[in-house]
């Protein structure tokens, strides 16, 4: 799924720095070079490419799910440049043996902009041309043919659906005119179509798979894949519904080995530690604005459920009224919830609410990254109707997580499925890389204020 971003993000690091070098000819003349007697600092060069890439990934031009009108992309490489420039003056202003030179910062940047347009334009219309595309086929004409047929389209990959093949036994829920033959004429259809991918979506696949044909179409070339596998790659989470236990037991992921255990409980120490001190001279100063605007306790706390089970208290800045489920017992915290206080609200939005779990990750209940901890009455709950639930604490909960910046809050049966999709992605696939985006885009969250209720 990070393909297409990954190439972007190669040709931007080419571009900023063919736009430092290009900025530095027209302001000086000559390219004095990073080293020996010049002005320049390496140090300045390499701050310059960060903050060019971490404007970039704020405005959400790393993203290939859609696709973006000459106008938005202009407007967003704008901002962009803007915040990049802003970021670099204050650094450069505060470090001034670090600065690239009078005048050079504007020059790179405006170049910076110019080439990125044009590079994003091209890749985005380059992506998208028909016959570069990578056909697909879908062995399957039931529900989960059809789940699958939906995601394609929205993928950041160029994929051509090229229609579905009728097994002897599936259901048949697809539209008939999308279904281009069955099983026993899969090597032709396959071949005329040059197809590049088949994708097993059988409802049922035991004594109906026709092994030999598909052997063939994998000897021949073509990539044979089960629907879970597909789902996951397209869109970053995984399709509970198909999935059976040895699905998870052959798969290559969820592997939380000991050292990695031991690497991420470091981290969320250290990282803990740090943003308690950041955040030390602002505590007092939120503790009194919530008890001057309402009445009741500074801190909010609250039974959750942590790894492996265990129960633990959740600690955040009150946000609603003291007592708010005197009456109505456990509920789902709606939009624009009446419980809510101003200065909640707020806090909510900005996130600020959530600094006091800071404590709970240094105690080693939590960790900065991971499922939201969920009230054991949901957890309760959910685990009887969602399959697979309980699987989400094998891993410690976090501040953060894959699902709060892939998806919107949660607030019913049918959020809790679909952040446990991806939930348990983020479980299969965990990895620093994987948190690095994380902690990426949760910032751009609370910057953009998505998600709070």
């Amino acid at each position: 799924m990070f393909k297409f971003a990954s190439i972007l993000f190669l040709c931007d690091a080419i571009a900023a720095f063919v736009s430092y070098l290009f900025g530095q000819f027209i302001r000086f003349g000559q390219f004095v070079g990073l080293v020996g007697d010049s002005s320049v600092s390496a140090l300045g060069v390499v701050i310059y490419m960060v903050a060019v890439f971490l404007s970039t990934y704020f405005c959400e031009l790393y993203t290939g799910d859609r696709y973006m009108e000459r106008s938005e992309m202009a407007a967003r490489i704008a901002v962009s440049i803007m915040l990049a420039f802003f970021f670099l003056s204050a650094v450069f202003y505060a470090a001034p043996e670090m600065a690239l030179g009078r005048g050079l910062l504007s020059l790179s940047l405006m170049t910076f902009g110019i080439m990125q347009y044009l590079i994003h334009r091209t890749l985005q219309g380059y992506q998208k041309l028909p016959h570069l595309a990578q056909k697909i086929m879908i062995l399957g004409t039931g529900p989960l043919a059809e789940v699958i047929a939906r995601a394609i389209p929205l993928a950041q990959h160029n994929f051509v659906f090229a229609g579905f093949v009728k097994p002897d036994s599936d259901l048949t829920t697809v539209p008939e005119d999308h279904i281009v033959g069955n099983a026993t004429q899969i090597e032709s259809l396959l071949s005329e179509s040059k197809v590049s991918k088949l994708i097993i979506s059988m409802t049922e696949r035991r004594g109906h798979l026709p092994v030999k044909n598909l052997l063939t179409c994998k000897l021949r070339g073509v990539e044979i894949i089960d629907s879970p596998t597909f789902y996951e790659t397209l869109t970053g989470k995984l399709l509970i519904e198909a999935i059976h236990p040895s699905w998870f037991i052959y798969s290559s992921g969820f592997r939380v080995t000991s050292f990695r255990r031991a690497c991420k409980r470091a981290l969320d120490i250290l990282l803990s530690i740090v943003g308690i001190i950041l955040v030390l001279p602002a505590l007092p100063v939120i503790a009194l604005l919530i008890k001057v605007t309402s009445p009741g306790p500074i801190l909010f706390r609250q039974k959750r459920v942590g790894e492996a089970g265990y129960e633990f208290t959740l600690m955040k800045f009150r946000t609603m009224r003291d007592n708010a489920e005197e009456e109505s017992g456990p509920v789902w915290a709606k939009e624009d919830d009446p419980r809510t206080t101003n200065l909640g609200c707020w806090l909510r939005k900005t996130r600020i609410d959530e600094i006091p779990q800071m404590f709970n990750v240094l105690k080693g209940e939590m960790s900065f990254i991971g499922p939201r901890p969920e009230r054991p009455e949901f957890v309760e709950k959910l685990s009887e109707t969602i399959p697979y639930y309980g699987k989400r604490h094998f891993v410690r909960p976090g501040i953060t997580g894959w699902a709060q910046i892939k998806y919107r809050y949660g607030a019913s049966e049918e959020d809790a499925l679909e952040k446990l999709r991806y939930d348990l992605y983020y479980i299969k696939n965990y990895s620093l890389v994987l948190d690095l985006m994380i902690v990426l885009g949760t910032i751009k969250v609370v910057l953009f204020r998505r998600g709070g209720r």
